[in-house]
């Protein structure tokens, strides 16, 4: 199975995108995520949305708002506000993880090798098959 990151951005309008994929995909919904990470000394979050494959298909999506809202760990925001709010309606609870930040990485793709590994390894997602 190929698990592929989709970005979608790091802004409110993006953050509606990926609740609209939740809500309009609930049964394929495997995970809801939320990554933690410094950048720069602030705290920030992604939100990450995990899908089950399409029948037919072997690609595993994760739908990605990269370090766009400020950690709710200092203050809540509305953002993350929404994304608890999806999870209560997809009864779903959001994992947490902390990770390394995505400017630590020269490439975009070396940084998703990075965050698909460590979803592996926290069994998060399967593993390459």
């Amino acid at each position: 199975m190929i698990q592929r990151f989709i970005l979608l951005g790091e802004g409110y309008n993006d953050l509606y995108e990926l609740l609209e994929l939740a809500s309009s995909n609930q049964s394929r919904i495997h995970m809801l995520l939320r990554l933690d990470t410094t950048i720069n000394d602030q705290e920030k979050s992604s939100l990450v949305l995990i899908l089950h494959p399409a029948v037919p298909g072997k690609m595993m999506p994760l739908y990605l708002c990269l370090e766009g809202i400020n950690s709710p760990n200092r203050k809540q925001t509305e953002r993350y506000r929404l994304f608890e709010q999806l999870s209560k309606q997809v009864d779903k609870p959001i994992h947490k993880l902390e990770v390394k930040s995505s400017d630590q990485f020269e490439e975009k793709d070396l940084y998703y090798q990075y965050l698909i590994g460590v979803l592996r390894m926290n069994r998060y997602i399967p593993p390459l098959q």
